[in-house]
């Protein structure tokens, strides 16, 4: 499979369930991957695309929302659509409070379920291109000295380079040459780029 093309992944312990759902998102166009239980699914590795996963509320061992938990704790991050014949209120709640896409009954009207499943793609793709803008803004971040990164920090405050200096114990001259090469490290033409830049991996002001 390609490593970036959008996947469907199906868990539900009811073999009849994985066919029927395996054949609708295929005909609406979706790769679809299918496990008979969470244990399964968590030990499949791959480099996949963006996409969701259609999960069955009750199952053999981990329920669906065990491994909901189990998946944010190790930090794959993946839209989740809960499916469930015997759903509840609480469990509802509690899934949607963790994060899930929607929990639809069965059995799964097909519009319903493809409508669900194109927007929780979407909020996938929309996720991974934010991470990966942030990845890239964090890689340069990495490039800039201890004292750049502070300069950095309170040229975002609003903080004049003398006001930096005095903070700092040093020259004007050379906080003025700090922020100029940190600008440059991280390719910022402005300080509106810099703040912009620096909000995106969370730099402040450095506590003391």
């Amino acid at each position: 499979m390609s490593a970036r093309s959008p996947i469907v992944f199906v868990v539900d312990d009811d073999s009849s369930v994985r066919r029927s759902l395996a054949r609708l998102l295929k005909s609406a166009g979706h790769e679809v991957a299918v496990f008979a239980s969470a244990q399964e699914f968590l030990q499949h590795e791959g480099d996949y695309g963006p996409g969701c996963l259609v999960l069955d509320l009750q199952l053999p061992g981990l329920s669906g929302l065990d491994l909901q938990a189990e998946l944010a704790a190790a930090g794959r991050a993946i839209p989740i659509v809960f499916i469930t014949g015997h759903g509840d209120i609480p469990s509802s709640v509690r899934a949607m409070k963790a994060g899930a896409v929607d929990f639809l009954p069965k059995p799964v009207q097909a519009k319903v379920l493809l409508d669900v499943v194109r927007q929780a793609i979407a909020r996938d793709s929309e996720a991974r291109q934010n991470r990966e803008a942030t990845d890239a803004v964090s890689a340069r971040f990495s490039l800039l000295t201890p004292r750049e990164r502070e300069v950095v920090a309170l040229v975002v405050t609003g903080k004049l380079n003398k006001q930096i200096a005095r903070e700092l114990g040093t020259t004007e001259k050379t906080v003025k040459v700090h922020r100029s090469r940190a600008m440059h490290k991280l390719g910022a033409g402005s300080v509106a780029e810099l703040v912009r830049l620096a909000e995106t991996v969370g730099i402040g002001p450095p506590t003391r």
